[in-house]
């Protein structure tokens, strides 16, 4: 197979002969030797489909290279060409996996995420704070993950907290000294980045200034300073950065001018405000930052050397695609971009690098705060769904909002953030319904649509349309294989996968880790 030039990826590199070039395309660095012998090998990926791979090699030539998504997905085998990318053979394939929670949060991703860490070597969180929240039940224990990734809880794996994600310092070692507590050991296994911006006390404040003069419109925050923390990101003067910590002098005299204005500015918007002391913020956060220093390192660099040295990486989604910033619910969103399209500006790796991105969503809906939530039930059935489920935040223990599942919602979750598969989470929730329902389309002002609509007044003006499942009113939480799901539950699981045209690699029956059916 010849090698031809590619005008449209950089001159330094070429690609196999293709009849279509893209950033899809699997390329290589020129001069590397061509790989001569041909091996074919059936690989089947956890949750992926089973595929075959044609690889050829040399002697002293690696074979390591991440698959190019659209490689990954349906449900085909398939063969392709690998080439060598790297010095010394490791003899398998880069796994990169993603998971995204697909509705408006709390979909149980910490679930799935613990499943699949045994599998990989690095957990990385690429956006949110603490505001976002994992329930984990692991060898007989509860852990609550805020800002930690689901890894700390295993020895060998290294965790990353990412460039996207805001950091409250003193929340942090909170955390860790909780997990600690449970005997889970943390040191040098924690990653931090140095590029990772800081909530600070006066962003706190301002959040609750901020949220207070919005009366009967608010947007219904956590108050923890992270949308004020990504709004002086954006703003960039008055941001400080993990990085910047490590230099007290630079911190300091950021510090100082940043306190001027803000007590300025909170003074004149709350007339009992007590102005911010200096010498206090700043010696609080000389001793958060002893005690994370040995932690803090440019985790962008690390990502791709670990992707270069052939080390299997999980992303762990924080939050839900319907509260991504930019294609969430606006404004009824959380401050970062919680689809997988915040993956890349997250951590700094491309998504071409994910070979499995799989999509979270629990078997019915809910929603926490302000906005609208068409399949929203408002009686004993919601109620009912609320208190089976548990369905009280993590972080906040706000009751959540609850409802059927919404299909449509769901659907442009999964478009957005490209999933190749769903897990469907707490099947067994509904199981003493006698009925169960799916909203499989909207009707919006006389006009019935599948698609989700763009602005929050359509959206609130959604009729849901809905599918009826009959009940299975039977306890589902030890049944471990699909096959052995009564007829109702494995309607619904069937019928989810129809109208989100995704397949269904996954069902939670049960908190617990054996209490999951794999496909």
């Amino acid at each position: 197979m010849a090698l031809v030039s590619c005008s449209r990826c950089s001159p330094s590199h070429e690609r196999l002969g293709h009849p279509v070039c893209g950033h899809n395309d699997l390329t290589r660095p020129p001069n590397l030797p061509l790989l001569s012998a041909s091996i074919r090998v059936h690989l089947r990926f956890f949750f992926s489909p089973r595929i075959a791979v044609r690889f050829r090699y040399a002697k002293n030539s690696p074979i390591i290279a991440p698959l190019p998504p659209h490689w990954l997905r349906g449900n085909s085998v398939f063969s392709v060409t690998i080439v060598a990318i790297s010095s010394v053979f490791k003899g398998y394939i880069v796994s990169v996996t993603a998971v995204i929670g697909l509705q408006w949060g709390d979909e149980a991703k910490g679930k799935i995420v613990d499943l699949l860490t045994d599998q990989h070597q690095i957990v990385v969180r690429y956006q949110g704070g603490n505001n976002a929240g994992h329930t984990v039940k692991f060898e007989g224990k509860t852990y609550k993950l805020s800002l930690l990734p689901t890894g700390i809880l295993r020895p060998g794996v290294t965790s990353v907290i990412a460039t996207g994600v805001v950091i409250n310092p003193q929340a942090l070692l909170k955390e860790m000294d909780g997990v600690r507590a449970q005997g889970v050991e943390i040191g040098k296994q924690l990653l931090i980045s140095d590029r990772a911006h800081v909530i600070m006390p006066y962003h706190m404040a301002e959040e609750a200034v901020l949220e207070k003069h919005q009366k009967g419109d608010a947007i219904g925050t956590t108050m923890r300073g992270i949308g004020t923390c990504y709004r002086e990101k954006a703003g960039r003067s008055h941001a400080i950065r993990m990085g910047d910590l490590l230099r007290p002098a630079t911190f300091k005299k950021r510090l100082t001018e940043i306190l001027e204005f803000k007590n300025q500015m909170l003074s004149a918007l709350d007339p009992d405000f007590v102005p911010f002391k200096l010498d206090e913020i700043y010696n609080n956060y000389m001793s958060y930052t002893d005690q994370l220093r040995n932690n803090i390192i440019d985790t962008t660099s690390y990502l791709h050397n670990a992707v270069g040295e052939g080390k299997s990486l999980l992303f762990e989604g924080a939050q839900g695609s319907l509260l991504d910033l930019d294609h969430g619910t606006f404004p009824y969103v959380t401050s970062s971009n919680s689809s997988g399209a915040g993956i890349h500006n997250g951590s700094g790796l491309p998504e071409r690098l994910i070979t499995r991105m799989i999509g979270v969503v629990k078997a019915y809906t809910t929603r926490v705060g302000g906005g609208p939530c068409p399949t929203e039930l408002l009686d004993e059935t919601g109620e009912h769904i609320r208190k089976e489920g548990n369905e009280f935040g993590t972080v906040t223990g706000r009751p959540r909002r609850c409802g059927w599942f919404d299909a449509v919602a769901t659907r442009y979750g999964a478009m957005v953030s490209g999933v190749d598969c769903i897990a469907l989470m707490l099947l067994d929730v509904l199981s003493k319904l006698p009925e169960v329902k799916i909203c499989e389309a909207y009707e919006i002002h006389g006009q019935r649509t599948q698609n989700f609509p763009s602005h929050v007044e359509d959206l609130a003006a959604a009729k849901p349309i809905y599918r009826t499942v009959q009940g299975w009113q039977t306890d589902i939480t030890s049944v471990t294989k699909l096959k052995d799901l009564p007829a109702g539950a494995r309607a619904y699981v069937d019928t989810v996968a129809e109208i989100m045209q995704k397949p269904v690699h996954i069902v939670s029956v049960g908190p617990d880790r054996a209490q999951t059916i794999l496909d």
